[in-house]
């Protein structure tokens, strides 16, 4: 076994005995190292996943909370773009209401507010498990879920349930996700989801619509994806909504030839997403100008 090796079977063990009990620095340089054989420079960040880790440990800017709170977004998207861009809430609350007035007409899908892929879809009253519902939705409301990979902007959000309508076709026919990467108020590139239901894929493109040649996560999808009619009001509303921060993913379903809002993410795949061949994660990081990164320190509270 080489060294290098032997440094991650060491590191392994050491994050699985008490990962919990880690500085926050040294369980996300761990986690990191884990996912993509590298240790990270999270104080001076020159890819992409490095600067989300930098993002978890230093940047404490109070926007980022209301913003990945799936709740809170809505009114935000609705006074910068408009209502008819959001998705409504049928309902909303810190707790299931009674079962006597859960009436919500489906197809909808009853999400968590303070987390990533929290999730239940119900298509008909067949779907309505209501015992297996709310022992799921207790889970999620009692689960920390910044503590896995130190994800601080979750810590500020209140826990919530919310149910809205469904926006695919069927569950084997899920909507087609657009993701779009916008640096510094500029979108870049567009991240397109498809057959998530069955056959995970996805594959990049520039703003032209241009294939990329890479692949973050999941196989890249062979075939060429036509683009939305609606793309340029895409980025324009995308633009919108991240004028004046460094780095957000924002997500758009198109729905009756229209834009819809998904969420903002700020810390795709907790930084250990991988990139294919792994120069776009350096590529990435280029695109994201650290001088808001920078400053992030001077919003850390300060030592009495």
């Amino acid at each position: 076994m080489g060294n290098h090796s032997k440094m991650y079977e060491l590191l392994a063990s050491l994050y699985r005995a008490g990962v919990n009990q880690l500085p926050d620095k040294l369980a996300i340089q761990i986690q990191h190292f884990r996912c993509h054989h590298r240790w990270p420079n999270v104080d001076r960040p020159q890819t992409f996943n490095e600067k989300i880790q930098h993002r978890k440990l230093y940047d404490r800017d109070p926007r980022l909370p209301r913003l990945a709170d799936k709740v809170l977004v809505k009114h935000y998207v609705a006074q910068t773009l408009g209502p008819k861009w959001v998705n409504p809430n049928i309902w909303s609350g810190r707790e299931l209401p009674p079962r006597s007035r859960r009436n919500w007409p489906a197809p909808y899908v009853l999400k968590a507010n303070h987390g990533c892929e929290w999730n239940y879809f119900v298509f008909s009253k067949a779907d309505e498990n209501w015992d297996y519902i709310e022992d799921l939705t207790g889970k999620w409301l009692a689960s920390r879920y910044d503590k896995k990979h130190r994800e601080w902007l979750y810590t500020a959000i209140e826990p919530q349930l919310l149910v809205e309508p469904f926006l695919g076709v069927s569950r084997t026919e899920l909507p087609v996700d657009y993701k779009i990467f916008v640096f510094n108020g500029k979108a870049h590139y567009i991240q397109i989801n498809v057959d998530r239901a069955t056959n995970h894929r996805l594959s990049f493109y520039d703003r032209n619509w241009v294939k990329q040649p890479f692949s973050y996560n999941y196989p890249m999808d062979p075939k060429y994806v036509p683009p939305p009619r609606t793309l340029d009001k895409m980025l324009w509303g995308a633009e919108r909504l991240c004028a004046d921060i460094s780095f957000a993913r924002v997500d758009f379903y198109e729905v009756d030839a229209h834009p819809i809002f998904g969420e903002m993410t700020f810390y795709p795949s907790a930084g250990l997403g991988r990139f294919r061949p792994y120069s776009y994660d350096k590529f990435f990081g280029s695109l994201w100008s650290q001088a808001t990164e920078e400053n992030a320190r001077e919003r850390l509270p300060r030592a009495a």
